[in-house]
C-alpha cells in the first residue's frame, strides 16, 4: 500500500481463513497498546474497531509515516507506516501463536487500505475546515460513512445492540462514555464535519 501524507485511509485486516485474532480481553488491550506505540506516531486515529476476527482503523497519515526507510533486516525501501503496521501484526501474531499454541500467519497476507477519495485533491487553504495542513477531496462522504460503518460493525455482526455497547471500538469515546485517547476526536470532528 502506498500512503500519501495527510490523507484519510480506512485500514483493515482479518484473521487468516476468518479465524479469531482476539481470544481474550487481554488480547484486545495488548493490540491497542501496540497500536498506540507503533502506529500513533505516524498517523492520527479518527476511529477504530477491533472485532473478534478482524480490525478497522480510520486514520489520517502524518508526513513522517509516508517517508521511506530501509533497515538491515529489510534492505528494500518501504514506507515507515507500512513497516510499522507489519511490525505490529507480526509481533502480535507471535504473541497469539504462543498463547494459543498455534503456528503460521495469524493475519491475511495483505493489510487493505482505501482512501475513497474520488474528488481531486485540494489544498488545505481552500478547504471549508479550519484545520491546517490537511488536504483531501471536498464534500466527499466516504470518510464520514466509513467512520459510521466502523462503529456499526459489532451491531451488524449481532455482537451488541448498540455501537456503544462494544468496548473495543472508539464509539464509546465519541459518545462520552469513556475518555479514550487513541483517537484525535477534535480532528475527526473537524475533518468529518460532525
Amino acid at each position: 500500500m502506498l500512503f500519501e501524507p495527510n490523507v484519510i485511509y480506512h485500514i483493515y485486516n482479518q484473521g487468516n481463513n476468518k479465524e479469531l485474532i482476539f481470544y481474550k480481553e487481554e488480547n484486545y488491550l495488548f493490540f491497542l497498546k501496540k497500536t498506540r506505540l507503533l502506529i500513533s506516531p505516524y498517523a492520527e486515529f479518527l476511529a477504530y474497531c477491533l472485532m473478534p476476527n478482524h480490525f478497522h482503523w480510520l486514520i489520517i497519515t502524518k508526513p513522517d509515516g509516508c517517508a521511506w526507510t530501509s533497515h538491515l533486516k529489510f534492505p528494500i525501501p518501504r514506507q515507515v507506516l507500512n513497516h510499522q503496521i507489519n511490525i505490529l501484526l507480526r509481533s502480535y501474531g507471535r504473541a497469539i501463536n504462543n498463547q494459543e499454541d498455534r503456528s503460521g500467519s495469524l493475519f491475511r497476507q495483505h493489510t487493505k487500505g482505501k482512501t475513497g477519495w474520488e474528488d481531486p485533491f485540494v489544498e488545505a487553504s481552500r478547504r471549508k475546515s479550519s484545520t491546517k495542513g490537511f488536504a483531501f477531496g471536498l464534500d466527499n462522504q466516504y470518510a464520514y460513512n466509513c467512520f459510521n460503518y466502523i462503529h456499526q460493525n459489532p451491531v451488524e455482526a449481532n455482537l451488541v445492540l448498540k455501537d456503544t455497547d462494544w468496548i473495543y471500538s472508539s464509539a464509546r469515546d465519541y459518545a462520552g462514555i469513556r475518555s479514550g485517547t487513541l483517537c484525535n476526536q477534535s480532528l475527526a470532528k473537524d475533518l468529518l464535519n460532525f
